[in-house]
């Protein structure tokens, strides 16, 4: 397996339940700056079997990457949903849900 998949995957594993993160973060943590799309193939490749939560991770500005009423769409907001998680007309307020909520609540007060 490539090994930038194998950092990508351990990055998207690490996602909290309850929390979201969005493709170019995820690049980001796994020390792929600006690779945002490659995150995206990874998902798209992700071998069988493996055990990820790929609905934790959305676009930059909180929705979900998957067609409108889809039944990946309908599936990842459901999965979101049942971790507590504000999904509305496919976006997620990534200051109260992303992994950085916390972070910027603490430094700005906002969140």
């Amino acid at each position: 397996m490539d090994k930038r998949y194998q950092r990508i995957y351990a990055a998207i594993a690490a996602i909290p339940a309850g929390r979201v993160a969005s493709y170019g973060q995820i690049a980001a943590r796994a020390g792929l700056p600006g690779r945002a799309r490659l995150v995206g193939a990874a998902l798209r490749d992700t071998p069988g079997g493996m055990a990820l939560p790929w609905f934790r991770v959305l676009h930059s500005n909180g929705t979900i990457a998957l067609p409108r009423g889809s039944r990946g769409f309908r599936e990842q907001s459901k999965r979101l949903r049942a971790e507590g998680v504000d999904v509305r007309d496919g976006r997620v307020p990534m200051l109260a849900f992303g992994l950085d909520a916390d972070l910027d609540r603490a430094l700005w007060g906002i969140g």
